[in-house]
């Protein structure tokens, strides 16, 4: 189904074939890019399978590592090792064998406190893209993974968080989180995450479908706001489609 936004909803079989499709559209979008390329990852369970993927062939030996660079989303507020981050678990999964460490860039939880990690992302992004405000037709990502928590959190944005109508700061640091695990969280704002090629959302599990109705319905909630500045895409499996949708 095609919004009459950039918003696109890819219905799948299962969370084999949204893992496999979500790889291919991001090796679609590393190959087109000839120069420095820009990956935003996400966090929590929904991702693994495809990092797991990208790791392994036929997907490892088609991406130019020298020139990808990976971001985060979304941090917890954890040590760099610990199994809650996941910049750790995209470490894991593909990244400390295949990318050069200065390509790797984490959101630096040993920072004093959330909004000083906020703040020196912050400082990293910018210097990465070279302005320090975003340019319209000039995105920062070429893809930005994305997932949808049980409240319709994307990102570390929840519902009614100040941080949802931030637009001058491109990370904040978020005290308390709404769902588990309850710690402090540092997230990319929404201007930061739209300013991509392609937003990825991927959305797995009959758990999902109640939420993603409602986002896909409109209502105001973080992830239903976030969108890209190019194209939106919203890979979904059959357990997680609502009934009155399909996907294309």
């Amino acid at each position: 189904m095609v919004f009459n936004d950039n918003r696109k909803v890819i219905a799948v079989a299962d969370a084999a074939a949204l893992a496999k499709t979500a790889a291919d559209r991001l090796l679609a979008r590393i190959t087109a890019n000839s120069e420095r390329i820009a990956i935003c990852l996400t966090g929590g369970s929904s991702p693994k399978r495809l990092y797991e993927l990208v790791g392994n062939e036929p997907y490892r030996s088609r991406i130019p590592w020298h020139r990808t660079h990976w971001f985060i989303g979304d941090e917890r507020f954890v040590p760099a090792n610990d199994p809650l981050s996941n910049m750790a678990m995209a470490r894991k999964c593909f990244l400390d064998r295949w990318a050069p460490l200065v390509n790797i860039h984490p959101i630096a939880t040993d920072a004093a406190d959330p909004d000083e990690a906020a703040r020196r992302y912050e400082v990293d992004l910018k210097a990465f893209y070279g302005a320090d405000r975003l340019e319209r037709g000039r995105p920062l990502f070429d893809v930005v993974l994305m997932g949808v928590g049980p409240d319709g959190h994307t990102a570390s944005l929840f519902p009614g968080c100040p941080a949802m109508a931030e637009t001058e700061r491109w990370a904040v640091g978020v005290a308390k989180a709404h769902v588990a695990p309850f710690v402090s969280r540092v997230t990319l704002t929404l201007p930061v995450l739209g300013s991509c090629r392609e937003m990825l959302f991927e959305v797995s599990g009959a758990d999902k479908r109640a939420i993603l109705a409602r986002v896909l319905a409109g209502d105001d909630l973080p992830a239903a706001r976030a969108h890209s500045a190019g194209e939106t895409v919203w890979l979904v499996d059959r357990a997680a489609l609502p009934e009155n949708f399909r996907g294309q």
